[in-house]
């Protein structure tokens, strides 16, 4: 069973960067796509990065140009660099990880805190 380990949580001024790195501890998840998800209190889940084994990388308009997600496929890891960080990037971030191309994520980290202060 794979397990994602979350690692980088912390507490920034605004206009800071941090970067949160996830690893399948397992080492033994050979499927398509990885991605961060975070979770603000009184709001929605979103997802905020995702990239797919090929590369292939999706981010939701807030944080474009700011965020970049990458992984290494050989090690079964997947990194968000988060740059200019704003007051509203203040969740709980999750990595994830899905078998195949499309669907819901099957593997759930078990969460990182971000908070960013003005």
């Amino acid at each position: 069973q794979v397990q994602l380990v979350e690692s980088g949580a912390g507490s920034v001024q605004a206009g800071a960067s941090l970067t949160l790195s996830c690893a399948d501890s397992t080492r033994t998840f050979s499927g398509d796509a990885m991605g961060w998800f975070r979770q603000s209190p009184g709001k929605a889940g979103e997802l905020v990065a995702r990239i797919s084994r090929k590369g292939l990388t999706y981010y939701i308009d807030s944080v474009q140009g700011r965020f970049f997600i990458s992984r290494d496929n050989a090690k079964n890891t997947v990194s968000l660099q988060m740059y200019l960080l704003k007051p509203e990037d203040t969740a709980v971030y999750y990595c994830a990880a899905r078998n195949r191309e499309f669907g819901p994520f099957d593997y759930w980290g078990q969460g990182s805190q971000v908070t960013v202060f003005s």
